[in-house]
């Protein structure tokens, strides 16, 4: 592992990008193995810091959530050379004192997707990666601090729940999310997270609080219209807070322990490994496969 210069990758909404006020911005089309990504890539700089940006939904949101293309869109951050990624996303509160508005840093997670692909890896290259601790500490806490800079209400740690969509929960469903622990609850957190693991990508969710989904019995269930009203408040802040991102970062990045993350993951031998997924995966793993 070594140190060196930082070059965030940021996943979110269509619109994030406007008064993001990136230096030199230009748009990359960036092919992928994996298929067709989102978008193009947004790329420059922030006080002197490299970002490339991917709209997850793509331009217009013309994407739902069970829709998108995850692996292609790790994959050509990945190709970009980011170093770490973070992913700006909507989410319903479970908890009365995450209030529509705040901020919340998510650092647990539960998966209740269903039918997407969820790994870069399968039959002809085996691989098995930790995600006892599924985001980044280090990314997770400048980020933090980039939203109170900013003058937003930011709350360091919770549990999102990723659900299929791309409808909201029914009122059962929100109470149980409840007993199980989730503070938040969102629909693209999954596969993001795992990709972005297998990818040796430092991974942060700030989480967006649009509404209190459906656990409050006496109030009305959460509408798209009032989603919608909030987001629009939100990405103000989103984008505050990541140019105040660029601010806040080390001047050197040190190396984390996920850039490693794939280094004792490979189940399968190398003679017996697909020749086709190896050369797929050349940008997400190649520094292992070739270690």
């Amino acid at each position: 592992m070594t140190s060196g210069a930082w070059h965030i990758g940021v996943i979110g909404g269509s619109g994030l990008t406007e008064g993001l006020d990136l230096e030199g911005a230009q748009d990359i089309a960036v092919d992928s193995p994996f298929g067709t990504p989102s978008a193009p890539v947004t790329q420059g700089t922030l006080n002197g810091v490299k970002f490339s940006f991917l709209p997850r939904h793509g331009h217009g949101h013309a994407t739902p959530p069970s829709a998108i293309n995850y692996l292609a869109n790790i994959d050509a951050l990945k190709r970009c050379g980011i170093t770490d990624l973070v992913s700006l996303s909507a989410v319903g509160s479970l908890r009365e004192e995450y209030a529509p508005g705040h901020i919340v840093m998510a650092d647990q997670l539960i998966d209740r997707t269903y039918g997407r692909v969820s790994s870069f890896f399968g039959p002809g290259l085996v691989a098995h990666v930790s995600l006892a601790d599924p985001t980044c500490p280090r990314l997770s806490d400048l980020m933090a601090i980039a939203v109170h800079q900013s003058g937003g209400t930011v709350h360091p740690k919770g549990c999102l729940i990723a659900i299929e969509g791309p409808q909201f929960s029914t009122r059962a469903e929100s109470l149980m999310y409840r007993q199980w622990g989730a503070d938040i609850i969102g629909m693209t957190a999954f596969p993001e997270v795992r990709l972005a693991r297998e990818a040796e990508l430092p991974y942060a969710i700030l989480g967006m609080v649009t509404d209190y989904d459906a656990w409050r019995e006496e109030h009305a269930g959460v509408e798209a219209a009032e989603v919608f009203a909030v987001m629009s408040a939100n990405a103000a802040m989103a984008r505050a807070a990541v140019r105040k991102l660029a601010d806040v970062l080390p001047p050197v990045r040190e190396a984390s322990p996920i850039d490693t993350a794939l280094t004792h993951a490979f189940a399968t031998a190398p003679a017996a490994r697909d020749p086709r997924l190896v050369a797929m995966l050349d940008a997400v793993a190649g520094r292992a496969l070739r270690g």
